[in-house]
């Protein structure tokens, strides 16, 4: 599969996850929902969108994102994600959505020695993961793909 055709189907598998998420109502409509890797604010514009009644904390390194897609500053979170997002373990997550893969095996090896846990401890019991890297956590149990999601190309949980 060409780089191109990965990045699509990266694409539409995350559009097509958050889409089921808000057409079966998996989440309170006014849980906080977590945009672990802003980017260039495309997904948080289509979060956005699809929740509008709920808040929205966004963390990147830096701000990269199209000025019509990036955040307020109120719900920006700046800096190393592994460290910065520590302060939201216990607080009750109505879904987390990461997408901060690199497709590079040692770096993202390296996330995932704190990814899955942090996502885990952030969630509200019932909350709802959604990641480009699996999020292997005895907490988080795999839920059912939606069609047209390529296994192994996104991910699906909610916590225990």
């Amino acid at each position: 599969m060409s780089r191109l055709d990965s990045f699509i189907s990266r694409m539409q598998s995350q559009r097509e996850i958050i889409n089921h998420v808000k057409d079966n109502a998996m989440i309170a409509p006014d849980g906080v929902i977590l945009e672990i890797g802003l980017g260039n604010g495309r997904t948080y514009d289509h979060i956005r969108e699809s929740f509008p009644n709920n808040r929205i904390i966004v963390f990147d390194r830096a701000v990269g994102s199209h000025p019509a897609s990036t955040p307020p500053e109120k719900d920006l979170v700046l800096g190393d994600i592994k460290d910065t997002i520590q302060q939201f373990a216990g607080t009750n997550v109505a879904l987390a959505h990461a997408d901060i893969g690199t497709a590079y095996a040692e770096k993202d090896a390296r996330t995932l020695t704190w990814l899955p846990q942090s996502v885990a401890a952030a969630l509200a019991p019932g909350g709802i993961a959604v990641s480009g890297l699996p999020l292997d956590n005895p907490e988080l149990e795999p839920l059912p793909l939606p069609v047209g999601v390529e296994p192994g190309r996104y991910y699906f949980y909610r916590k225990r």
